[in-house]
């Protein structure tokens, strides 16, 4: 494995996918302008586009044509960046900065910035539908329910649920860990899938090695966001710090102190390593991924 090549990777990924995502939303010399521009203000620009790259490091696993990976990652951006833009709102968590820039609704306006993700959740499963994403049109088909379970009530969309009826309240941690299953866990999961699927069929046992790589990252990820959250800054985050705990919301932090939250990361980091074990160098992307996930600091 090449860790010095990583960094380079990440951004080539990073930069494909600005240029896909900004081919793919409406421009705003189209009416209803205003809307337009808020969907390529919430889902350009942003973030380390982690989602794309375990879509992209998934599809090596399986030798996936990477046109048909920019479409998947561009469909899980956009849900993320919808999942965002509605997660800030005054009715969820009321937050004012995102990606180091004013949220959606604080630079557009609420209603505009309801319709912005309403409207992103929208065009994901239009690019989804309208490519190929798989020889077999039946697997494509299974292929979207899947991304669609992920992001509806049985997923990302739940989690939320959860998340907004557990403040105030103490969880245990099998309650905690079930709700960013769903949370942030689910969407991070169908970007392993799907990228794998991508491409050539992998046998029973090195799909549920990815299935189990995916589980056990998506919930590393969450607790890493738990400790930065408490331990960051908004100047380092992007981000408001701090705003999980003056909330009330239980976190991983609250349970284990940062302390011990990192070595729960570090636990479901070696465990995520091991699930990888029958692959060869082709899934060293999704080790480095893996790190990444768990050593970043923003």
């Amino acid at each position: 494995m090449n860790a010095a090549d990583f960094p380079a990777w990440s951004r080539e990924v990073a930069g494909r996918m600005e240029t896909v995502l900004a081919g793919l939303l409406p421009s705003p010399r189209i009416m209803p302008s205003r809307l337009h521009d808020a969907m390529r203000y919430a889902a350009l620009n942003g973030g380390k586009r982690v989602r794309p790259m375990l879509v992209f490091a998934a599809g090596r696993v399986s030798d996936a044509q990477p046109g048909r990976l920019e479409i998947v990652s561009a469909a899980v951006e956009l849900v993320h960046a919808y999942s965002l833009v509605h997660d800030d709102l005054p009715c969820m968590d009321d937050d004012v900065l995102r990606r180091g820039k004013p949220t959606c609704h604080v630079e557009f306006d609420e209603a505009t910035a309801l319709l912005a993700g309403d409207a992103l959740q929208g065009l994901a499963f239009q690019v989804l539908a309208e490519n190929r994403l798989a020889d077999d049109p039946d697997e494509q088909l299974r292929m979207i329910g899947l991304f669609a379970l992920a992001c509806g009530s049985r997923g990302m969309a739940g989690g939320q649920a959860i998340d907004l009826d557990a403040v105030g309240k103490p969880l245990t941690l099998p309650e905690l860990e079930n709700m960013h299953i769903h949370k942030t866990g689910a969407l991070i999961r169908a970007c392993v899938l799907l990228g794998a699927r991508c491409g050539e069929p992998l046998e029973a046992d090195r799909h549920a090695g990815l299935d189990r790589y995916a589980r056990l990252v998506g919930l590393a990820f969450q607790v890493v966001d738990d400790v930065l959250d408490e331990a960051g800054d908004a100047a380092t985050l992007g981000k408001t710090a701090g705003k999980d705990r003056e909330a009330g919301k239980p976190t991983y932090t609250s349970h284990l102190g940062i302390a011990g939250a990192r070595r729960f990361a570090a636990d479901l980091l070696a465990q995520a390593h091991e699930a990888l074990s029958a692959f060869d160098a082709r899934a060293d992307r999704l080790r480095e991924l893996a790190d990444f996930i768990v050593k970043r600091d923003r």
